[in-house]
């Protein structure tokens, strides 16, 4: 407790390595282009509505709108947003997608607060720290099978971490922030079963973004609490059955910071479909594969990610849907993978009928996001790709301007091309806003 609070409380004045500054604008930017692209989805238009009948004092914007309010309603707001699709990052070993919720939270209390660039970044990359290190303590993968959901979990404290930093809590008040937040931590994985993505956006990101803004502002608003709720009595851990791991919830503070081993999607879909994407465009790339040119594909990934994309309805999260759309157009951009009307398409459901996807109990063993692709032709021959780093990953990192042309397209259609880039600019250079409210009119259509 005394390392974690003192680590909170403290990174408004840690400097950020250069590494870990310019990996935190990618995150940031990546969530941005998905909470302004997701403004125009299904669950970022009923998250708007909602943030609009519950008015609120005007301290923060939402995205993609020139609606502003409490910061509160806008962290929910943005980060249902945020996750409207499967455009957001993830943190594989985490097993959560930190953005959605870190950084709509740390945007909220920022423009309420007032705060700089540098302060922005540097609770940004806190967030990543504290809710990776939380699902770590949790075990995550079990957490997981137990019926809990670690994208609630880890996203709620790295939210109220971010937050908390921003309203410069102390060390004490940084012990009474956690307490807070786990009282409000919840969430079961159920979510797969949600057929709109609505309510998985609202558990994802809006829910822990909401709860850890609320967590941070009670506490700066004067409200004490419990000192220990990860060692003391009948303590968090305790109750969650993750007493034997506590020593994870400090490992490497300052040392490993997990922003540095956060997933950025090159494709807009579900992160267990991306490996089998960059595969197929491989192949696609060396051999001149046309969709009229398929017998059969096999595609293998992780056992537990085969059953998270295996034939579903919606287009951004159904492997065998978006292979036939790449074999078809030769890529996967983001208004393809949100066509719903193509998945009806009869050239499209043909070409699903030669797909197959099963799980790899190989895969699975090896760790990391995998795929191997296998592709037989009408001619005879047979290919094969095996992707063991996806792009985007921490072992084959995005470039700059590769997360710039992803976020471009994703900004473009809603803010305009002029205000895009200023946008985007402003972002690479976040260490010279002397207030971040200045993104507010570029964050509006």
């Amino acid at each position: 407790m005394r390392a974690l609070s003192a680590y909170v409380a403290g990174a408004s004045r840690r400097k950020l390595p250069r590494a870990v500054a310019d990996k935190t604008k990618h995150h940031i930017m990546d969530t941005l282009a998905a909470m302004v692209s997701g403004s125009r989805l299904a669950p970022g238009a009923m998250a708007i509505s909602y943030a609009r009948r519950l008015g609120g004092v005007k301290e923060a914007c939402i995205a993609g709108t020139r609606l502003v309010t409490s910061s509160a309603n806008a962290a929910l707001a943005n980060a249902m947003m945020a996750h409207a699709d499967e455009t957001d990052d993830s943190h594989q070993l985490a097993f959560y997608h930190p953005g959605c919720a870190v950084v709509p939270a740390a945007l909220a209390v920022a423009e309420r607060e007032s705060s700089n660039g540098s302060a922005l970044l540097s609770a940004v990359a806190l967030g990543y720290d504290i809710g990776c290190r939380v699902n770590f303590a949790l075990g995550a993968m079990r957490f997981h099978l137990a019926g809990h959901s670690t994208h609630s979990f880890g996203a709620l404290f790295g939210a109220a971490a971010a937050a908390g930093a921003l309203v410069r809590l102390s060390p004490a008040q940084a012990r009474w922030l956690l307490s807070y937040t786990a009282q409000q931590a919840s969430g079961i994985s159920c979510w797969m079963r949600d057929p709109d993505h609505i309510e998985k956006a609202f558990d994802f990101g809006g829910m822990p973004a909401r709860n850890g803004v609320s967590a941070a502002l009670m506490v700066a608003s004067g409200m004490s609490g419990v000192d220990d709720v990860f060692s003391g009595e009948r303590n968090f851990l305790y109750a969650f059955g993750g007493e034997d791991r506590a020593a994870e919830l400090a490992r490497g503070l300052g040392e490993r910071y997990e922003i540095l081993n956060a997933n950025i999607k090159k494709w807009s879909v579900g992160s267990p479909i991306q490996a089998a994407l960059d595969s197929m465009q491989e192949l696609i790339r060396c051999h001149g594969l046309k969709a009229g040119d398929v017998k059969k594909v096999k595609i293998q990934v992780q056992d537990h990610e085969a059953a998270i994309v295996n034939d579903r309805d919606m287009p951004d999260i159904c492997l065998q849907h978006l292979i036939a759309v790449m074999l078809i157009d030769g890529t996967v951009t983001f208004a393809t993978s949100h066509d719903v009307a193509r998945m009806k398409n009869r050239g499209v459901l043909d070409l699903r009928k030669k797909i197959e996807l099963c799980g790899s109990a190989e895969l699975t063993r090896s760790g990391g996001r995998q795929a191997i692709v296998e592709v037989w032709m009408n001619d005879g021959r047979h290919v094969r790709h095996h992707t063991r780093a996806v792009k985007g990953t921490s072992g084959n990192p995005m470039t700059r301007a590769e997360v710039d042309e992803k976020c471009v397209d994703l900004l473009a259609p809603v803010l305009g091309r002029r205000k895009t880039r200023a946008l985007v600019d402003a972002v690479w250079d976040l260490e010279k806003l002397n207030d971040i409210r200045i993104l507010r009119p570029l964050l509006q259509p």
